[in-house]
């Protein structure tokens, strides 16, 4: 049996049921609405609805990610029962998460010299990097060693590709993402952006749709024209979205009438209340296994 946890950050984005199933291990990122703080625990300590409502309310938020002192507490009690660590973290391109993960493994490995620690960052977020802790799960139930497990998941990260669509702009202007000019015009145009990760795990906007239905189309489209295999798929696909499940249904349903090799159905979960803090209502995303991400 291999003597090793796997973790990672709840901002993987899937439930506290999937998690618990597949025996992976989580630390919570914070966020604040209000002034008030609480942990991005996937919906716990205050549920979905109620987090995108109080955004359409105007409420103000912030996030936070998990701290060196928070990782070093997290990781301790693993390595005081004599397990190893392989933990995958948000990705470095829109987060300092990863960094905080190596200062506190540097610190913990002189206090626990017989174990080993291996924090891999995922260049993902949300549900695509919940698909990867998927595929991680796998492998670790087919015996994979901690060192194996790690290398695997830097060899193959970018393999997992992350599409994104909002139907809202009012959050990307918010955050300085887009002009407060090119909001309003998007906004009267019906403009949908289409957005994807790139190789250093940083969210790129693509391409201007206009309209919801088209740009549901087109990004379906875009896991016709990078899956492994094309149509003839045979991987899972998870959808997340924030508080729009009907727009993210209307995918899941392209996606299962055209790729008929899925790995069971779709999969839909919720933005969790970290990403969502920047994404706000309104946003659909897309994940599956395909060729590497290059650029």
């Amino acid at each position: 049996m291999n003597q090793y946890i796997l973790s990672c950050c709840s901002t993987a984005d899937l439930t506290l049921e999937h998690f618990q199933q597949r025996d992976i291990h989580y630390v919570c990122f914070h966020y604040s609405l209000n002034g008030n703080t609480y942990p991005d625990d996937l919906g716990q300590s205050m549920s979905f609805d109620a987090f995108y409502q109080a955004l359409r309310d105007g409420a103000q938020t912030k996030t936070s990610q998990v701290n060196v002192q928070e990782f070093i507490s997290y990781f301790t009690p693993f390595l005081q029962s004599g397990m190893d660590i392989v933990h995958i973290t948000l990705s470095s391109g829109i987060s300092g998460v990863y960094n905080a993960a190596c200062v506190a493994k540097s610190e913990l490995e002189e206090m626990f010299p017989q174990r080993k620690i291996y924090i891999v960052d995922s260049l993902g977020a949300s549900s695509g990097y919940g698909l990867l802790m998927d595929r991680l799960a796998d492998l670790r139930d087919q015996g994979y060693s901690a060192q194996e497990l790690a290398q695997w998941a830097e060899q193959h990260r970018l393999q997992l590709h992350h599409w994104f669509f909002s139907t809202d702009l009012s959050f990307y202007e918010k955050g300085g993402r887009i002009s407060k000019t090119s909001a309003w015009f998007g906004t009267a145009l019906k403009i949908c952006p289409l957005l994807n990760m790139n190789e250093k795990g940083q969210l790129i906007p693509r391409f201007k749709i206009r309209g919801k239905r088209k740009v549901i189309t087109e990004i379906v489209a875009k896991m016709e024209a990078f899956a492994q295999d094309r149509l003839n798929y045979s991987g899972k696909c998870y959808i997340s979205h924030s508080d729009c499940y009907e727009d993210a249904r209307a995918v899941a349903d392209l996606i299962e009438g055209r790729f008929h090799q899925l790995q069971g159905p779709v999969e839909i979960y919720s933005v969790g209340t970290t990403i969502g803090s920047h994404t706000g209502p309104g946003t659909v995303a897309l994940f599956f296994w395909g060729d590497p991400r290059t650029n």
